[in-house]
């Protein structure tokens, strides 16, 4: 089977895998943890400040959020270039519990702006705001090929530095929820223009407004690769919208290339199709690494599509509760509770050394 193939069966998997029964995906979940460990970090590892999401969880016992604002210019060629200006202010709370490998995930984006619509003879001026994003779900790693610790060749630098071709095999994790839409939304579909009454065909028509259902499903393969020490590149595959009038398949392709410590730059393509629209979005943007547990970010994008066609720019911070726990075999706490052991007894005879020596002293006196 070829990747083209491949691909086209995706949201067919994830849309079997949103009818699974709540037993099966426990069960799904209990296996796959015996065989899967997901590496906890040192520093934070954050989703931002791209729109992919990574194949890793954050890791049981941490509580990271991730949030920030942005500035986004629309305009419709199809609305006679009506225009929409706002600020968009975004959230995820990810929460690592019970295992290495399961995280619970919540995102929001909630948008304030100013609809300037100039489908009627005078352009119309109005104030549009509510949430285009409501998300609740589970991502749990699948495979992680870095469990293992590789050798290190001390006799050879580029042996250890050099490009080898299973770094290229990726974690692979599957992210599933639902998504919440607000009653009387004003940005059904994630459309800024979906309130504009329709044109004069539709209305004889009798074709009301897109309305979005209160609730419908998302599922996301992950794919985490890196490679040569300071890139790593991450694909995203997603069903959205799953039990609505217009499901929705796209993909987001992020290179990220590390160039010292603290700094980390990467550019990002996302791809969407439905049958309400399709489009095309590149970002690019710039990360600091300020403290273990603090990142900040930028961000600069555009699609390539004029209806509607998008520029917009934000910046965010990644913030992280460490609340994490090594696990500790049962051999390490016998051997910790046997030295604990080994030094009371040492303790106890080197005191009754100091006294049996002070009584010799006393007997030798008398």
């Amino acid at each position: 089977m070829d990747i083209a193939s491949y691909i086209t069966k995706i949201p067919r998997y994830l849309s079997y895998i949103c009818n699974m029964s709540f037993r099966n995906l426990a069960l799904f979940f209990m296996l796959g943890s015996i065989c899967s460990q997901a590496q906890y970090t040192d520093q934070i590892n954050s989703n931002r400040p791209g729109a992919s999401i990574g194949a890793f969880a954050v890791g049981k016992n941490i509580v990271q959020s991730e949030f920030g604002l942005g500035f986004h210019h629309y305009s419709h060629s199809g609305y006679n270039n009506s225009t929409f200006d706002g600020g968009l202010g975004f959230l995820a709370v990810r929460w690592g519990f019970l295992l290495e490998t399961l995280e619970l995930t919540v995102e929001s984006k909630y948008l304030l702006g100013s609809l300037n619509s100039k489908i009627a003879t005078l352009p119309t001026r109005s104030t549009q705001k509510g949430f285009i994003q409501n998300f609740i779900g589970l991502k749990y790693l699948i495979y992680d090929p870095f469990k293992k610790e590789r050798d290190v060749n001390v006799y050879s630098w580029k042996a250890n530095n050099g490009f080898k071709l299973r770094e290229l095999i990726p974690a692979v994790s599957l992210t599933m929820g639902a998504n919440y839409s607000p009653e009387n939304n004003p940005f059904p579909y994630k459309n800024v223009f979906g309130k504009i009454y329709r044109p004069l065909f539709f209305q004889n028509l009798g074709i009301p407004p897109d309305q979005e259902p209160r609730a419908h499903l998302r599922g996301t393969l992950a794919t985490q690769s890196h490679f040569l020490g300071t890139w790593v590149f991450v694909t995203n595959f997603t069903y959205d919208r799953y039990l609505s009038d217009y499901p929705e398949i796209s993909y987001i392709l992020t290179l990220t290339h590390t160039l010292d410590p603290y700094w980390s730059v990467y550019v990002e393509h996302q791809g969407s199709k439905s049958d309400l629209f399709r489009d095309s979005i590149f970002r690019f943007g710039i990360a600091n690494l300020y403290s273990d547990n603090l990142q900040l970010e930028a961000t600069l994008g555009a699609s390539t599509k004029n209806s509607p066609s998008s520029i917009f720019a934000n910046v965010g911070v990644s913030y992280r509760l460490d609340f994490h726990k090594d696990f500790i075999s049962a051999e390490l706490l016998e051997a910790k509770s046997t030295k604990k052991e080994e030094k009371m007894l040492k303790k106890t005879l080197k005191n009754n050394t100091k006294t049996e020596k002070k009584r010799n002293r006393k007997a030798k006196r008398n």
